[in-house]
């Protein structure tokens, strides 16, 4: 694990980013780190999970609806994933994930609301299992 400098936007980007997809994605993220790509987790963290999470004028719940409607349509299902349980720990409903990935299927197709599916369920069984829903 590579770790370079924390900066103030970092740290409350890190606090955002485990608030909603959780400490051991994070934690994986971070310890997977190396001095190549640290870089990039400093980036994410601070511009993604600060500089836009961060904003006032969509909640949280809100931004994970449009993160999982614009993951679909890019087809990255891995980063989905994450998103799928960063919308159930913002508030989302499994009921809620349905519709959003039924209108994404009208709208980037079927194989991406395939894969958003199966992705979301994947996801689903886990945290049930872990007893987190």
């Amino acid at each position: 694990m590579y770790e370079g400098e924390r900066s103030e936007k970092f740290e409350r980007g890190l606090a955002t980013r485990r608030a909603v997809v959780g400490d051991a994605y994070v934690d994986n993220a971070i310890s997977n780190a190396n001095e190549y790509n640290w870089p990039m987790q400093e980036l994410v963290t601070e511009y993604c999970w600060d500089a836009i999470w961060n904003r006032p004028g969509l909640s949280r719940r809100d931004r994970s609806l449009l993160n999982l409607g614009m993951i679909t349509a890019l087809g990255r299902t891995a980063e989905l994933k994450a998103h799928v349980r960063g919308a159930l720990n913002n508030g989302m409903t499994r009921e809620e994930l349905r519709e959003v990935f039924l209108q994404a299927v009208i709208y980037c197709g079927v194989p991406a609301g395939i894969d958003s599916f199966r992705a979301a369920q994947e996801v689903m069984a886990e945290m049930k299992g872990s007893g987190k829903s």
